[in-house]
């Protein structure tokens, strides 16, 4: 057994390749929209069958150190990923499904909110509303499937 470790990206080498953690990073990648570990584990079933979320959890963690993909924080909300390297965006979160879609562009403007005095360093905006499909649903008066109550209330 050796006793040589490998080196991390942050010594200059790319963490060890395997067919789980591509598969991992492909479904991100693919999704174009933050997804939470257990999106990533029902994607990442259709290509490797017998997945789990142990190994999700462990992937994820390594390719985030990689840089290949980031964490999405939203308030209450479990940790999301979406890949790296995408420009400055905002998101916005479906109050019925709960899922995370990402909205393009930026306001920009939003340093003049701050106190006086107060000095932004960076800044998040969520929007809370329905997503097409829910909206859909509730047109149609169908039951949603995940059968969660909106947390927000909708302003239309």
């Amino acid at each position: 057994m050796s006793t040589r470790r490998r080196r991390t990206s942050s010594q200059g080498l790319a963490p060890r390749s395997s067919v789980r953690r591509e598969a991992i990073a492909t479904v991100v990648a693919a999704a174009r929209r933050p997804l939470s570990p257990a999106e990533i584990l029902s994607a990442a079933r259709g290509r490797i069958p017998g997945i789990g979320i142990a190994t999700v959890y462990r992937n994820v963690k390594s390719l985030v150190a990689a840089g290949v993909i980031r964490p999405v924080a939203l308030p209450g909300e479990p940790t999301r990923f979406e890949a790296s390297g995408i420009e400055h965006h905002h998101h916005f979160q479906c109050t019925e499904c709960r899922r995370v879609y990402d909205i393009a562009g930026c306001p920009r403007a939003l340093r003049h909110l701050a106190p006086p005095g107060f000095v932004v360093h960076d800044h998040s905006l969520t929007l809370y509303g329905r997503c097409p499909e829910c909206a859909s649903n509730r047109r149609d008066g169908a039951a949603h499937r995940s059968g969660r109550a909106a947390r927000a209330p909708v302003i239309e």
